[in-house]
């Protein structure tokens, strides 16, 4: 049973997150040989102000 955890930046629509949990779910059938059903993925959200990339955080990127 993959358990897969996405960590993203918050502002993802849910016509995006839709698209993106149908082409990993398949990928882990093909890949894995999952089961559909069992294929879990849970989504957490970070907020710009919560992050740094190369010591800047990302809310400070224009």
């Amino acid at each position: 049973m993959p358990n897969i955890t996405v960590e993203l930046l918050s502002g993802r629509t849910l016509d995006q997150r839709r698209e993106f949990v149908a082409a990993v779910t398949d990928s882990a059938i093909a890949i894995l040989g999952a089961k559909r059903e069992s294929v879990r993925i849970v989504f957490q959200e970070i907020e710009k102000t919560d992050v740094a990339n190369g010591g800047t955080l990302v809310a400070d990127v224009q």
